[in-house]
Order: structure tokens, then sequence, then C-alpha cells
């Protein structure tokens, strides 16, 4: 029955995320998960009632942790679900189009061939920062631009000075969403503070990174309140699971905070740990990451990769040439997978 499908869909290439590239072994270094494992407690009470469409506690915590109103705040079933309710409510299917500017998160192109709408491709410069000439060339019929930063898989942050500079360029004609999955490693470089000045700025941001809260599936749209008012429209009725808000809003709390921010620095620690290790190695290259995870260059990665996979440690390849995408692990996950890559490459 799969012919009744729509063509589209037939046709789709579907994101290959971690789960589903799957893999065996002790060391998971390949989805950006935190390796802290928190406990909470849920009182598995009101299972019997629908949850609320916005939890007032859930919305009202996370506006206070991001220093934005509670009628800027969206929440959804992840970030990723913020992307397809923006193209759903904003792009005209076979009409409209989004622009993104690769290497970047996959997900952008995908959701919008889901919903028939075109995807148009301004890749990063050299410098995998934005190409504002590029993107001023193809505006034409673009609903959103999708830019990520720090960026997935480069690990950089965006030059402030572009973002603003990209949303005076689309100001009366589309909409620039910042995906800030993870910003919580660096949250003095959030772009949360323009909304007052730009009203065509929406930001993406989640639990599942710095909070350890990837299965919980948890993510926030921020955005003016107009923005946020046409979502409304179009999510579904009752998108937060009632255990999901509880354990949100105590990851959320004052303790919870404080707990998320000291796993930060010890991620960051981490990351610092690897990137000296890996920089000492001939002929590889550590790019500068601001999230919980760094871009790697190997003189020859397939076959590293290859290693470490068959070796029961489970990295991310990137579609950048010889580049592997390392999560940043505990300790002893980081200096496990060092430790062979040396060796691996000693062998060379």
């Amino acid at each position: 029955m799969a012919r009744l499908a729509r063509k589209t869909v037939r046709e789709l290439t579907p994101y290959q995320s971690a789960r589903r590239l799957g893999g065996n072994g002790d060391i998971w270094l390949n989805a950006n998960e935190s390796p802290f494992d928190n406990e909470y407690n849920i009182s598995l009470a009101r299972l019997n009632r629908y949850s609320e469409c916005q939890p007032p506690e859930l919305i009202n915590a996370y506006a206070d942790y991001a220093n934005v109103q509670p009628e800027q705040v969206l929440t959804s079933r992840g970030a990723d679900e913020g992307i397809e309710l923006l193209i759903r409510a904003f792009c005209e299917p076979n009409q409209d189009s989004i622009l993104y500017c690769p290497p970047t998160y996959g997900m952008y192109a995908i959701s919008a061939e889901t919903y028939d709408v075109n995807a148009k491709v301004v890749p990063l410069t050299s410098k995998w920062q934005l190409d504002l000439e590029a993107i001023s060339q193809n505006l034409d019929g673009v609903k959103i631009v999708f830019v990520c930063s720090p960026n997935n898989p480069t690990g950089n942050l965006l030059a402030r000075k572009d973002i603003e500079a990209l949303l005076d360029m689309t100001a009366n004609s589309a909409l620039v969403v910042v995906d800030e999955a993870y910003i919580d490693f660096c949250l003095e470089e959030s772009a949360s503070d323009l909304l007052s000045s730009y009203p065509n700025l929406v930001i993406l941001r989640t639990l599942s990174k710095a909070f350890a809260l990837a299965g919980l599936r948890c993510g926030f749209t921020i955005a003016n309140n107009d923005i946020i008012d046409v979502l409304l429209k179009v999510i579904a009725p009752y998108p937060v699971p009632v255990p999901v808000t509880e354990i949100a809003v105590q990851a959320l709390s004052e303790a919870g905070r404080a707990r998320t921010k000291f796993q930060v620095l010890d991620i960051s620690a981490n990351r610092a740990y690897l990137q000296a290790g890996l920089s000492m190695l001939d002929g590889v290259t550590v790019f500068d990451g601001y999230g919980n995870y760094l871009l790697v260059k190997f003189p020859n990665a397939d076959q590293l990769f290859k290693a470490l996979w068959d070796n029961g440690i489970i990295l991310r390849r990137s579609p950048i040439e010889n580049c592997i995408r390392i999560s940043v692990g505990n300790r002893d996950e980081c200096e496990k997978t060092l430790a062979f890559i040396r060796s691996q490459l000693e062998q060379q």
C-alpha cells in the first residue's frame, strides 16, 4: 500500500539519525547526547486526562530561564517539531521556499521536502560563516531562512553582525530561524536579546543537549507573540505529555539549572581535553567547537571511522571530506576514544 503515499514522501530520503544508523559498542559519541543520566520524580497522576496544549508551569519556567516573556514561548516535541510547525504555518506548498546553509542540520531540508516546500541551498563560506551576498541573491520566494549557531556539525558560532544583517535583509519578506540547540554551552552568544528589535526573528531551543534530556523530546520555539499565535493554530491539540511537563519543570527549577550549569562546565572541560589531545596528533585538524561536540579532520577518516566502529566506539561520520564529528562524553569515554585514535594513527 506504499503506492498510496504522496509521491514526495515515496521518494523522500529520511534523515539518518544516530539511532537509524545503528552500531554496537560501549562508547556512544555519535548523537551529541549528554553523558549525564539524571534522575527525576514523576507522580504519574492525571494520566487519565489530556495534557494542556501549552502547560503554563512549563512555559513560565522556560521563559524565566531564557529571559523572555511567556507569550514569546511555545513548547513542542523537540525542536524538530518546531521546524515543521514553522514550515507548515508560513510556507505555501509548491510555491514558497526555505533557504538553508550547509554544512548544517539536515532536518531543515527534509521537513521542507515533506511538505512540498522548495529548499534553496546557499553553502556557508570556507570559514563556515554566512555568505550574505549569495543569500541576498536567492531570497526570491523564500519565507524562512534557517541558520544554526553553534552550527551542527561544524561547531562554530555564526558572526552576530551577520545574523543582524540577515534579519535586516529579510525584514519584510521572511522569518530568520536561528537554531540554538547547543546555545546552553555558550549562553552569552544567544540571539534572544534581538527579539525586541527584529519581529522576524525566531529561535529554536531544546532540553536534549545541555539539560541531558534527549529522550524527553521537549523543545521550544521563541519568537514575538504574533508568530507564536500563528504556530498555536497548527500545533497538535496535546503536544506535551504530562510526565514530560513534570520532568522539564524540575530540570528548569533553580536546582535543576544549577546542576545543568555544573554539568556544562564538566562537558566543556572534557571538550578541551579532547581538543588538546587530538591537536597533538600528526595530520589531524580539530576545529573550534562551542557545543558538546568537535569536528575533526583526519588523514584517512573512512578507515579510522570503520576501525572505531568495529571496536565499539561509535562516532558520527560527517559529510565534510575526511571529517568525523565526536560528541563529548565523560572523561573515561574521551580518554578511551583519544587513546584508540592515537594508536590507529600510529599504525598508519
